[in-house]
């Protein structure tokens, strides 16, 4: 069992803003750690780090190669990328093949996060334009994490949640605005507990 939980976010065409929201809800002393894909352009080094730490009371950073994971931090994975999570709690970087036509892969992130965390992750499915991510919430929810998807009808491009739900049935469906505020709910006070 891990000291804390983490928080996966996955998100592609239309995540810009959709992350930003999730992340602008989370108090500052939210104990997990954060980390995000973001479909984004192989030249955009950083850009999503200073986007998104305009919206987020907690650090945001691009994720470094054998960096540990650390609660109440934002880790964005960098463009053309795989980030993968591995079992001493440390990032690595890869720049292995493609998975669902994507590098950084929400999928490679998800699924080697959940054989770290098990039931003390959250993975969280936005919009995009892919099935990248599908295969990896389920992967979440067989080692027993929580699965959320944002409502297709507050996607702005809602291929990728509909092939979420379609992977994973037991996810959760949340319209966008209440992603973040379901994210806040599960801590309890500032100490570092995995999300159950």
């Amino acid at each position: 069992m891990t000291e804390f939980g983490a928080v996966a976010i996955g998100a592609s065409a239309g995540g810009l803003d959709a992350v930003s929201k999730v992340l602008a809800a989370l108090p500052e002393n939210f104990p997990h750690a954060v980390i995000v894909v973001q479909h984004i352009a192989p030249n955009a080094h950083d850009a999503l780090a200073q986007r998104f730490r305009r919206h987020c009371r907690l650090p945001v950073r691009e994720a470094d190669d054998k960096e540990p994971v650390l609660p109440g931090v934002v880790f964005v994975a960098p463009p053309d990328f795989h980030l993968m999570v591995e079992p001493e709690m440390r990032f690595s970087l890869s720049r292995d093949e493609r998975v669902n036509f994507s590098r950084p892969s929400i999928d490679v992130l998800m699924e080697t996060a959940a054989e770290v965390f098990f039931s003390a992750l959250t993975g969280v499915i936005l919009t995009g334009a892919s099935a990248d991510g599908a295969a990896g919430l389920a992967a979440i929810i067989r080692l027993g994490g929580r699965a959320i998807v944002q409502s297709p009808e507050t996607a702005e491009v809602d291929f990728m949640p509909r092939a979420a739900i379609a992977a994973c049935p037991t996810a959760e469906v949340l319209p966008l605005d209440g992603i973040g505020p379901a994210l806040a709910s599960s801590i309890s006070g500032a100490s570092c507990k995995p999300i159950s």
